[in-house]
């Protein structure tokens, strides 16, 4: 088998570095989360998942991360299994030392694009950005997606243009979960709000990848942030 081509983790870093929206999101949604922190910090509410070779390099130039023992949180006790089985084989779980401690420039891959991935229409194109719809009823970003940033959003489509350019079985992944948001929306009755790559705003009909111009702040998710 061919090896791989290497990602320069650094390098995608520093050109992935811009904040999502203008205000500091954390400070929006730690105050709903018991805990007190920012939901996709918290270990208890979302396990981040990095690239094996992206663990090697954090490993050796930081101390924020050490891998999830799946023992940090009790009620994660009954789904550890559930989730290493659902973790790609190039991938591993990890936890990290929490908001309080973070070094923001070692924040993973997927610390950076959270709640978004990348969108893959069922045609095999990657059009721009959608969301972890698992967390609309937490997450402030999700709703308040008229406030993310232009260049956040050209960080992201510049960041996944490259990894999909060095490893493209990697949409292979990411068209999977495009194709369940398709199927979950679908049967709700819902379109699915996409940020395109070409910088406006849309409503996709999960049926067939139709596109309808939107104005995202008038999509309701969460009743938390009303």
């Amino acid at each position: 088998m061919d090896q791989l081509p290497q990602i320069k983790f650094r390098k995608l870093y520093d050109q992935f570095n811009q904040p999502i929206t203008e205000d500091d999101c954390g400070k929006h949604c730690a105050g709903h989360n018991p805990s007190g922190k920012p939901f996709c910090c918290d270990v208890c509410q979302a396990v981040p998942a990095v690239y094996t070779d992206e663990w090697a390099y954090l490993k050796q130039t930081t101390n924020l991360w050490r891998p999830w023992l799946g023992t940090e949180c009790a009620e994660q006790d009954q789904r550890m299994a559930e989730l290493r089985d659902s973790t790609p084989e190039n991938m591993v779980l990890l936890a990290c030392l929490g908001p309080e401690q973070c070094q923001r420039e070692y924040r993973a891959l997927s610390c950076r694009q959270f709640p978004f991935f990348p969108y893959i229409t069922e045609d095999f194109r990657f059009i721009g950005l959608a969301y972890e719809w698992h967390f609309e009823s937490t997450c402030w970003v999700i709703n308040h997606l008229n406030l993310v940033r232009p260049v956040y959003r050209q960080e992201f489509v510049a960041a996944f243009d490259y990894v999909f350019d060095q490893w493209p079985d990697e949409m292979e992944s990411y068209a999977d979960l495009s194709a369940e948001m398709r199927d979950v929306f679908g049967a709700q009755g819902r379109r699915i709000p996409i940020l395109h790559r070409n910088g406006s705003d849309y409503l996709l009909s999960p049926g067939d990848d139709r596109l309808r111009r939107a104005d995202l702040s008038r999509v309701s998710r969460s009743i938390l942030y009303r």
